[in-house]
């Protein structure tokens, strides 16, 4: 028998599914980050008919393990947005060419429960790669990324999911300091770039994984 907590979850994934369908996402719900994995690559990417792919930073792709796979896949070209030791002016060429990849795959801030995808950036690359640009685009998300709406998942992105990518990155902002939101104008600043998106257009250009598990910040 499924404990409340099961259940609880399974609903409201299940009901941010059906509201991400009704905005022309293409959405599915996965079990855990295996079924996530095997639903994109599997399912998803041999029907994109991919050539080339990238990414944007997502600490929920690297705990599928996709990334990885697609890297070591032979038939695909991959532009690398983030490599160490490649100088940065370089990175950024390349964060410009992946916005003209067949496939690109991150991650979001927050989803709200009524299917609206909420992100923030610093550079900007992969608010604009979900925008435009890539004809697929897959986005995974843990249950945590679930919210009532865009004023709350503002509120998470700014006071929880900035703060602790600044302390990651070991960035000096107000942030990591305190924890808090201090709309600072810091170099190092992570939250330049406000996206919300509506809609997905062309309908099912973009691709939303649910997961039933804690990931990601």
């Amino acid at each position: 028998m499924d404990t409340e907590n099961a259940q609880y979850w399974r609903e409201r994934l299940n009901n941010c599914r059906e509201s991400l369908r009704e905005n022309a996402f293409e959405a599915f719900v996965a079990e855990d980050r295996v079924q996530a994995r095997n639903i994109v690559l599997e399912e998803i990417f041999p029907k994109a008919k991919t050539k080339s792919a990238s990414w944007g930073d997502s600490m929920t792709l690297h705990a599928t393990g996709i990334l990885n796979a697609l890297l070591t896949n032979p038939g695909l070209s991959i532009v690398k947005t983030f490599e160490v030791g490649v100088p940065r002016p370089e990175i950024i060429e390349r964060r410009r060419q992946a916005l003209l990849v067949d496939f690109f795959i991150t991650g979001t801030n927050a989803i709200t429960e009524s299917g609206q995808l909420v992100n923030l950036d610093m550079v900007g690359n992969r608010v604009a790669a979900i925008a435009f640009g890539p004809r697929t685009v897959v986005i995974l998300a843990g249950r945590n990324k679930i919210v009532s709406d865009v004023a709350s998942a503002m509120s998470r992105i700014r006071n929880y999911a900035a703060p602790i990518n600044s302390i990651r990155h070991e960035f000096e902002t107000p942030c990591a300091a305190t924890s808090r939101c201090a709309d600072c104008k810091s170099p190092q600043r992570l939250c330049n770039t406000w996206m919300i998106t509506e809609r997905s257009v062309p309908k099912d250009r973009i691709k939303v994984v649910l997961i039933n598990e804690e990931l990601g910040l």
